[in-house]
């Protein structure tokens, strides 16, 4: 790996380049079958019309937002329990896993029954200019994946937790048998009984409450180097708690926010008329596949970086940061020039209409630059930051950004400068231009370098 940045390794790594390809590939086969959930309901539905795909999709961002909330809570517990693991107290990262599932199913619990009952009001209040169609397809689909919140909560602490142990082959198992349910009762549902989005959405339910009881299940191994307590954990533990919401909390609120955000844009979206709506969906459905190998790189960031942190390895924290942001770099470009090539031929899935399809295209090719470019700065050093605790300032950093950035820009091209659906592409871009500057500001500083304990270089 030394080669990859034209430097010498620190002796004694803790992890191998064996050991990163071993997790990064089943990590990327993880996450994309999990953006497969969203897609499939998405693709499987087309034939039902574009309201039915623009409904699922504005529901989505609601959704994604509640996900990110609790995988960013699942990383609050996975950075502990990775420190706990490095400085080898393995004792203590098992209870820190408890307390993990713990917390995640109470807030998944609470979500869900808050989405469930005032979903239409609140549905009304984010997307109030949509067409009365889209919104009757929106409350519905809304009500059923409501429930399946408190399962996807569990998983991904569970799924956090493997992460932590190195195996990402576990999850990336269980995200297969998730897909594999979820587009067999979409099939039989929309397809085979002629329902519209309670076909997609009863099955999106079934899928992630199969991933949560199997994911648990095998975190019951006692032989497991960090597993779930025979017993449950029933009662808080609130020094564990504290810790765990240390880093949750602000990755939470840096991660709400952000989709809050992006809620804030897509009601500017729902302005622009059906094709916009539409094309924004499909591009966010299929564009999501443009940064899969960074997204899979950022989650094993976590568990590698906190590792080293904890084991007292500054050389390593820097080292490991290194490389696996140079590895962004290659792979998001990589796929990008081969998925440039391949658009129009994805686009023909969801048999869009002309306007559609040509909005579409330049949204993914516009993305396809920019993923390439702005992509790994932003979003693969904030997560060693948060490998070490560092988590207050690349939230200030996202959410500033987000508002002032991506939400500002957006309403003043959009609106001010009547740019439409261009304008938040754009708003993006400079979003996350800023973001990899005070990123890599924050990375050659002396405040995080004195965090991991390099203080004397």
């Amino acid at each position: 790996m030394g080669k990859i940045l034209g430097g010498k390794a620190p002796e004694g790594l803790l992890f191998s380049r064996k050991d990163i390809i071993r997790m990064i590939l089943p990590a990327i086969a993880e996450q994309a079958l999990a953006m497969l959930v969203g897609m499939a309901d998405s693709l499987m539905l087309a034939g039902v019309g574009e309201r039915a795909v623009s409904a699922v999709s504005l529901v989505d961002q609601i959704n994604i937002l509640m996900i990110n909330l609790f995988a960013a809570l699942a990383t609050g517990g996975a950075v502990i329990a990775g420190q706990c693991l490095g400085a080898k107290d393995d004792k203590r990262a098992c209870h820190i896993t408890d307390q993990l599932a713990l917390v995640q199913i109470l807030l998944g619990v609470g979500i869900s029954a808050v989405l469930f009952f005032f979903r239409e009001p609140l549905l009304r209040v984010i997307f109030g200019s949509i067409e009365q169609k889209i919104m009757d397809y929106a409350v519905i689909y809304m009500g059923i994946t409501a429930v399946s919140l408190p399962f996807i909560a569990l998983y991904n602490a569970a799924a956090a937790i493997y992460r932590t142990m190195g195996n990402t082959r576990t999850p990336m198992l269980i995200s297969i048998l998730m897909n594999g349910v979820n587009i067999c009762g979409n099939a039989l549902l929309i397809y085979g009984c002629g329902m519209e989005v309670e076909g997609a959405a009863i099955p999106t339910l079934v899928s992630r409450a199969v991933a949560a009881v199997v994911a648990v299940a095998l975190l019951r191994n006692q032989g497991l180097q960090l597993h779930f307590s025979r017993r449950p954990a029933l009662k808080p533990d609130g020094g564990a708690v504290r810790k765990i919401l240390g880093i949750g909390i602000p990755n939470g609120v840096e991660n709400s926010m952000f989709q809050f955000g992006k809620l804030v844009v897509a009601s500017l979206i729902a302005t622009f008329g059906t094709a916009s709506i539409t094309a924004n969906a499909v591009a966010n459905a299929v564009g999501i596949f443009q940064v899969l190998p960074g997204v899979a790189i950022c989650v094993i960031a976590v568990p590698i970086v906190s590792r080293c942190y904890g084991a007292g390895r500054p050389d390593q924290v820097k080292y490991y940061t290194k490389v696996l942001l140079a590895m962004t770099y290659l792979f998001n470009t990589l796929l990008n020039i081969g998925f440039s090539l391949l658009i129009p031929a994805i686009l023909k899935l969801y048999e869009l209409s002309a306007e559609t399809g040509e909005i579409a295209i330049y949204i993914l090719l516009f993305s396809a630059v920019i993923d390439s470019v702005l992509w790994p700065p932003s979003f693969m050093l904030p997560n060693s930051f948060r490998a070490t605790g560092d988590v207050k300032y690349p939230m200030v950093i996202s959410v500033a950004s987000m508002w002032v950035f991506r939400v500002g820009l957006s309403w003043l091209l959009g609106k001010g400068m009547n740019m439409g659906i261009k304008a938040v592409w754009y708003g993006m871009s400079v979003d996350w231009l800023f973001r990899g500057v005070m990123y890599y500001a924050r990375y050659f500083g002396r405040n995080w370098r004195r965090r991991i304990g390099d203080v004397g270089n």
